[in-house]
């Protein structure tokens, strides 16, 4: 993960009886772990939405508040939150209500102290683990998935594939090209509970017409002059797993039929065979045409395109969200400065970026990033690292600057990071939860940011 900063562990512990307050306290201080203590519920319901709390101790008969109500809202707000129960009124029915409403652990009064230290440890160990997944499942996700970006339009999409994911639910990703449609459907894959098994892509318009049907069926051998053996096609390869058909319009009419019969009967018969060949493979199409039209022109087959279309996300184009531009550019370069140096992107550079049109859209915007730090070696990108294409654009057509993200113009690529998160935390009054979805990152990803950024 390349940390290397040390965190304390903090316990809040939420109890009534100022006794027991200071008796856990010293036993939580003898841990090592930081402590903040609280007498009343809503007191410690502020020290949880304030302050970076890493495990609760709730006492569960509070003046002002029950503390199952209490669990309920802490576990609603920050539901990764580990809180251990402590009561002196031990049911097995209380006991079953706290696990449900997700207590971590539960213990009654007299305690044995280690009993409550080994508890708490153990929590702690198990959760720190959860956020340790939690963190490069956020990472692995990231890397394969290039949706970087705080629109409204991103936001929206991120939200509809956390959805669809968990689903076999076919789904159709429309948008011009270069705009991030295999992204996405490797995104739903990673998501997925398909994603140990292979993602398949398909690039249509890349496979001769000839071919079309033995590298979506296989083939057996003899099938036909050069079949020299039997072979697996596309959506054998994609069993289990998931098959990403790319530029879908470009599937010749003649194969549409076949093609949909595999959808929705998941078999299909290799060519040169009679033997029925079944599989589980999930379908992700993608195009960047007018699908309609192509339906209305006799192109494609109309119970194809609504076999496809059970879920449709349209990816719209860069130049409809502008104020995804910053957050891009300094993702890319993030992300290439392992190979390339780069400490940063002048103003002037972003200006120019964020008023350029993009019709090759995020991949254009991708490709000028890597090119203009191959041009700029050290020190931070100008604006004459750029193409001439864009600076003659702007220059020429005088689009006017957007005045959205200007405070992510220039700087370093970690200076811009804590930025976005500053800002997010601003948008969100400080709640992290909804300020970790608005930047499309797991909470526990935001904390570790907080914590290296000391924010």
């Amino acid at each position: 993960m390349g940390c290397d900063i040390v965190l304390v562990p903090k316990v809040l512990i939420i109890d009534d009886e100022e006794d027991m307050c200071w008796a856990l306290a010293k036993a939580m201080h003898q841990e090592g772990y930081d402590v903040s203590t609280a007498t009343r519920g809503k007191e410690g319901l502020a020290i949880v939405q304030t302050e970076n709390i890493s495990l609760v101790l709730l006492d569960l008969k509070l003046p002002d508040i029950d503390g199952i109500e209490l669990l309920k809202t802490i576990k609603n707000t920050q539901p990764q939150l580990p809180v251990i129960m402590v009561t002196g009124f031990g049911t097995l029915e209380i006991a079953i209500s706290a696990i449900k409403e997700g207590a971590s652990g539960y213990i009654t009064k007299p305690f044995d102290i280690h009993e409550l230290k080994l508890m708490v440890r153990r929590t702690l160990e198990i959760n720190h683990l959860l956020q340790e997944v939690d963190f490069l499942r956020s990472e692995l996700i990231k890397d394969y998935q290039d949706l970087a970006g705080i629109s409204s339009p991103i936001r929206r999409i991120r939200q509809l594939m956390a959805k669809v994911a968990p689903t076999n639910a076919t789904v159709l990703l429309t948008g011009e090209s270069g705009t991030g449609k295999e992204v996405v459907a490797v995104g739903i894959h990673r998501l997925s509970p398909r994603r140990k098994n292979s993602f398949i892509p398909v690039h249509c318009p890349a496979l001769p017409e000839h071919l079309f049907e033995s590298e979506l069926f296989g083939h057996e051998k003899g099938a036909f002059t050069g079949a020299a053996g039997r072979r697996m096609g596309r959506f054998e390869l994609a069993h289990r797993g998931t098959l990403f058909l790319d530029e879908i319009t470009e599937i010749p009419l003649s194969l549409q039929a076949k093609l949909l019969r595999a959808i929705e009967d998941k078999s299909f018969e290799r060519l040169g065979s009679e033997k029925t060949v079944r599989v589980d493979t999930r379908i992700i199409a993608a195009t960047n045409r007018d699908i309609l039209k192509a339906v209305s022109e006799g192109k494609f087959r109309e119970d194809l395109y609504y076999r496809l279309n059970v879920i449709t996300i349209h990816l719209p184009p860069l130049r409809e969200r502008r104020e995804d531009i910053p957050v891009l550019s300094f993702h890319f370069l993030k992300k290439m400065t392992p190979t390339y140096r780069c400490s940063g992107i002048s103003e002037e550079a972003l200006a120019l970026l964020r008023r350029y049109d993009w019709p090759g859209n995020v991949r254009e915007l991708q490709n000028v990033i890597e090119r203009a730090l191959i041009l700029c070696q050290d020190g931070e990108i100008s604006a004459h690292h750029l193409p001439r294409e864009i600076t003659d654009h702007v220059y020429a057509t005088g689009i006017p600057e957007p005045s959205s993200n200007k405070e992510f113009a220039t700087g370093s690529l970690n200076e811009a990071e804590k930025r976005l998160i500053e800002k997010a935390l601003t948008q969100t009054g400080g709640n992290r939860t909804k300020a970790a979805a608005l930047l499309g990152i797991t909470r526990s990803a935001l904390l570790y940011r907080i914590h290296k950024y000391q924010l």
